[in-house]
């Protein structure tokens, strides 16, 4: 027996797909496919805290590049540019030094975009039934599940 994928909902192996409750025999599946469902709460969620990060991320530089654009033209007025440019530069130093701190919201965006903004659902006819044997929003983890079954399907036909 080949195991394709394990979790601790989903068993994919070549044998048998166990997952929400189901446990269906390849030999008994004669057609494997996938959809979109109807977004969750937490996809709705997860989309709009996505759309605040992005915009609590973009808010500094803005708002750093009107200061910077306002300093010019102040300075242009006065003609006094060496206060400008120690301002400038103070800036800049600021934003170098708080820039390794962009790792972690970063990071919770990289992931959030992994997880994915759709509820995607395996299908499987099995004795003439469609079967729902998987609904989950977490993107990634089914993409894994996915190829998985189209792997121990493919390798099922493969040996009949």
């Amino acid at each position: 027996m080949t195991l394709y994928y394990r979790d601790d909902a989903v068993q994919v192996t070549s044998e048998a797909i166990r997952a929400g409750g189901h446990v269906v025999a390849l030999a008994d599946v004669t057609y494997v496919w996938h959809a979109r469902g109807a977004a969750t709460l937490a996809v709705r969620g997860r989309v709009l805290g996505r759309g605040m990060l992005v915009l609590l991320l973009s808010l500094p530089p803005l708002v750093a590049l009107i200061c910077v654009l306002s300093l010019a033209w102040a300075a242009q007025d006065r003609g006094d540019w060496k206060l400008a440019l120690v301002i400038l530069a103070a800036f800049v130093v600021v934003g170098l030094a708080l820039a390794p701190f962009l790792e972690v919201p970063l990071g919770w965006l990289d992931r959030s975009y992994e997880r994915g903004s759709r509820v995607h659902e395996l299908w499987v006819q099995h004795h003439g039934r469609e079967v729902m044997l998987l609904r989950t929003p977490d993107a990634l983890r089914f993409g894994q599940i996915y190829r998985a079954v189209q792997r121990a399907v493919e390798q099922h036909s493969e040996h009949r």
